[in-house]
């Protein structure tokens, strides 16, 4: 049984989910590491019709107490995403997309494979350790607004691709991948990759 959500979520059955996987490019490992496809869960969070015109966007409050109530993620942040194209190597990363609308890049901006999608408010994002992200494009007079967060027990790093020996190649093969869906509970899509 999922856990009772704090903010309505799209039912399974009608959530669109975008999953690539994203090809190494000069230090950048993307998913040739873990073999677990970007995932972007496309309005998960939906507000009803009455409360989307007093508030479109899922407050950062109601996305932590759901992701909490979840409990396989603990929320660090509330930011942008940086405009500097990084990874994490000791964490996988969940992206709460908590208001206005961007384009990101994912694999590295020189990359033939990377992926540059259009993110809103209610979308997720799920990163795998070593796929590298970045901001390309704040695109509403609402500045673009996230929660991070990482799964439980595990702690995110900062690497850049632009050196050899900036991660542990083994250590994110062996990150342990998601048991639950942090979104979703004991159903969703992190547990069909």
């Amino acid at each position: 049984m999922p856990p009772s959500p704090t903010i309505p979520l799209t039912p399974l059955s009608q959530l669109r989910i975008s999953k690539h996987l994203i090809p190494a490019h000069n230090l950048l490992p993307n998913s040739s590491l873990t073999s677990k496809p970007l995932l972007i869960y496309h309005a998960a969070f939906s507000p009803s019709q009455q409360q989307h015109q007093q508030h479109p966007n899922p407050s950062p409050d109601a996305i932590e107490s759901h992701l909490l109530g979840v409990g396989v993620v603990t929320p660090q942040w509330r930011y942008t995403m940086y405009d500097t194209t990084h990874f994490h190597s000791t964490a996988h990363e969940v992206l709460c997309v908590a208001a206005g609308r961007a384009k990101l890049c994912f694999g590295g901006e020189l990359n033939p494979g990377r992926v540059e999608p259009v993110v809103k408010g209610g979308d997720v994002i799920v990163v795998p350790a070593g796929v590298a992200h970045r901001l390309l494009e704040d695109m509403d007079p609402d500045p673009f607004l996230m929660v991070g967060s990482y799964p439980n027990g595990q702690n995110w790093d900062m690497c850049y691709g632009k050196t050899d020996g900036e991660y542990d190649a083994d250590s994110v093969k062996a990150l342990p991948w998601f048991t639950r869906d942090p979104i979703y509970g004991d159903q969703g899509p992190v547990l069909s990759v």
